[in-house]
C-alpha cells in the first residue's frame, strides 16, 4: 500500500512537471526551443554521449602512455574513466534535482549561473506559501521550499519568475563570463580539430592510393568542411540520433582495426624494437607527464552534459545514468584496447596518432585496403563528432537570430539558420586549413577547458546544491577531486603552452603536414 502511494505521488509530480515544462516551452528562446528539443530517450542519450567522448582522439592514447609508462599509464586511464563517470553522474543528479524543482537547465552556462549565484535566502523565504518558514533553520527553509515547488504550492506565474530574475541579477555573472566562454572555446575548438583530423584522414587515404600525389592538406580540409556544411544544417541536437548511432558502430570499427593492426605489427618484425623506457631529460619527462595527463583528460572530455541531457523527454530521472552506462561500456572496450595494444606494439616510438605508426617512410606495414578502410571509418566518425560539438554554437546562433514565435521551419528561421551555420562552418574550416598545427593550440584549450568543465565544476555543483555534511566521505571526495584537477588544469595549460613554444619554429600557415 505504501509503495502504491509513493508511486502515485511520484506520478503526480511527474505529470505536474510535464505540464509545467509544456507551458514553459512558450517562454523558451529560439536556441532552446529549436536546437535543444527535449524529445529523446535514454538510448538516444547514450548515442550522443558516445559520439562526444569516444572520438578519434582515443588513437593518441598510446602516445600518452609513452610519457607515463605501463603502470602510470593504466592508472591514469582507470582514474580518468572513474572520475568522469562519477562527475557526469553528479552533474546529471544536479540537473534532475533542479528539474524536479521546476528549474530545468538546458545549457551549461544557465546551470552555472543559477547554481553558483549567491542565493538570497530572504527572497526565497518570502515565496514560501502560507507563511511557512518562521522559526526554521536555513537548511529546513531550503527543504521546505523544495517540497513546496514540487508539490505545486509556490505561487506561480510572474511573481515567482520575477523573484528568480531578481535573484539572478545579483552576484558574479558566472554563466555569462566564465563557464559560457570556456565551453564555447572548448566546443568550437573541437569542431576545428575535427575538421583538421578529417582532412588528415582523407589525405592519408589519398596517399595510399596515390603515393606520389601532390595535393596539399588544406584541399582535403576544405573537402571535409563541405561535408560538415551539409551536416550542420540538421535542425536540432535530437535530429542527430541516427547519425550518432552509426557513429557508435564506426568508433568500435576503427578501434578494432587499430587494435588488430597494432597486435599484428607487434608480433612481426615490421615494427620497431619494443622499448618502454621514458626518453628525455628531467624537465622533458616532467612536462611530458603533465602533457600526457592532459591528453588523457581531454580524451575523456565532454563539456556538453547539460545540453545532452536537455535532449531527453521529461521526466528525465534515471535516464542519463542509463545513457552513461551505454557510453562507458564502449569507452572501456575502445580506450583500453587501443591504448594497451598500441603501446605494447610501439613502446616509446608511439606517434601522436597510432595509425601513423602503420606507415613508415611511405611504406605501409599493413595491407593498403585495411588502412584505407580504417581511415575511412575515422573520417566518417569524426564528421559526427564535429557536428555534435557544433550544437552549442548552433544554439547561440539560433537564440540570437531566430524567432521563437515563428515556426521552426518558417522562412523567418530557416534563412538565418542556413546562413549563420554555413558561416560558422566556413570559419572553422578556414582555421583548420590555415593552422594545421591547431592540435597544439587545442591542447591548451583542452587543459584550460575540459578539465574544469568535466572534472572540477560537477563536484562543486553537487556540493553547492545538496550541501553534504563536512563529516561525510562524499564531501571530502568531491573537494579532493576539485582541488587535484584544478591544479592539473593549471599545470597542463603551462605544459601545453611550453609545447607550443618548442614547436613554434615549425609552424607555417597552410603547411602541408
Amino acid at each position: 500500500m505504501v509503495t502504491y502511494l509513493e508511486q502515485n505521488q511520484q506520478t503526480q509530480q511527474d505529470d505536474h512537471l510535464q505540464t509545467q515544462l509544456a507551458s514553459n516551452d512558450q517562454q523558451l528562446d529560439a536556441g532552446a526551443l529549436f536546437v535543444l528539443q527535449s524529445k529523446g530517450s535514454w538510448v538516444h542519450c547514450g548515442y550522443h554521449l558516445t559520439t562526444s567522448i569516444v572520438a578519434p582522439a582515443l588513437l593518441s592514447l598510446p602516445y600518452a602512455f609513452a610519457f607515463l609508462g605501463w603502470a602510470a599509464g593504466i592508472m591514469s586511464l582507470v582514474a580518468g574513466a572513474s572520475v568522469t563517470f562519477y562527475s557526469y553522474n553528479l552533474l546529471s543528479l544536479v540537473l534532475e534535482h533542479n528539474a524536479q524543482l521546476g528549474r530545468r537547465h538546458l545549457r551549461f552556462r544557465d546551470m552555472a549561473h543559477d547554481i553558483l549565484e549567491e542565493l538570497p535566502r530572504k527572497m526565497e523565504l518570502q515565496e514560501l506559501p502560507l507563511g511557512r518558514g518562521r522559526g526554521m533553520q536555513w537548511r529546513e527553509i531550503g527543504n521546505a521550499l523544495e517540497e513546496s515547488v514540487v508539490a505545486g504550492e509556490v505561487r506561480g506565474g510572474g511573481q515567482w519568475e520575477h523573484s528568480v530574475r531578481r535573484r539572478n541579477a545579483v552576484g558574479p555573472k558566472w554563466g555569462k563570463y566564465m563557464v559560457g566562454p570556456i565551453q564555447f572555446a572548448v566546443c568550437y575548438g573541437a569542431v576545428v580539430g575535427s575538421t583538421l583530423l578529417g582532412g588528415e584522414s582523407l589525405k592519408a587515404i589519398y596517399l595510399l592510393l596515390h603515393p606520389n600525389g601532390r595535393l596539399k592538406l588544406y584541399i582535403f580540409v576544405m573537402i571535409f568542411g563541405g561535408l560538415m556544411l551539409i551536416l550542420a544544417q540538421l535542425p536540432s541536437f535530437h535530429s542527430l540520433r541516427h547519425i550518432n548511432l552509426i557513429s557508435l558502430f564506426l568508433c568500435l570499427a576503427y578501434s578494432a582495426c587499430a587494435t588488430a593492426g597494432a597486435i599484428y605489427i607487434g608480433h612481426t618484425s615490421k615494427g620497431p624494437e619494443k622499448d618502454y623506457s621514458i626518453e628525455g631529460n628531467t624537465d622533458d619527462r616532467l612536462f611530458g607527464v603533465f602533457n600526457a595527463i592532459a591528453i588523457i583528460a581531454t580524451t575523456f572530455g565532454n563539456g556538453i552534459i547539460p545540453e545532452t541531457q536537455a535532449t531527453l523527454a521529461p521526466p528525465v530521472k534515471g535516464k542519463m545514468f542509463k545513457g552513461l552506462c551505454i557510453c562507458y561500456t564502449v569507452v572501456t572496450v575502445t580506450f583500453f584496447s587501443v591504448a594497451i595494444s598500441g603501446y605494447w606494439a610501439f613502446g616509446n616510438q608511439a606517434q601522436g596518432q597510432v595509425l601513423s605508426n602503420f606507415v613508415v617512410n611511405g611504406k605501409a606495414l599493413l595491407p593498403k585496403v585495411f588502412l584505407i578502410m580504417t581511415n575511412a571509418f575515422v573520417f566518417l566518425q569524426i564528421a559526427a563528432v564535429g557536428v555534435v560539438y557544433l550544437q552549442p554554437t548552433n544554439e547561440v546562433l539560433e537564440k540570437t537570430l531566430g524567432d521563437p514565435k515563428s515556426e521552426q521551419f518558417s522562412m523567418r528561421n530557416v534563412i538565418p539558420r542556413i546562413i549563420s551555420r554555413s558561416v560558422s562552418v566556413a570559419i572553422a574550416t578556414t582555421i583548420a586549413a590555415m593552422l594545421p598545427f591547431f592540435g597544439d593550440i587545442n591542447a591548451v584549450i583542452g587543459a584550460f577547458g575540459f578539465l574544469p568543465l568535466d572534472f572540477v565544476l560537477p563536484v562543486i555543483f553537487y556540493n553547492v546544491t545538496f550541501k553534504p555534511s563536512k563529516r561525510t566521505f562524499i564531501f571530502w571526495l568531491n573537494l579532493t577531486i576539485a582541488v587535484v584537477f584544478a591544479i592539473l588544469a593549471a599545470i597542463g595549460s603551462v605544459a601545453a603552452v611550453r609545447q607550443i613554444i618548442l614547436d613554434a619554429k615549425t609552424y607555417k600557415l597552410f603547411a602541408n603536414v
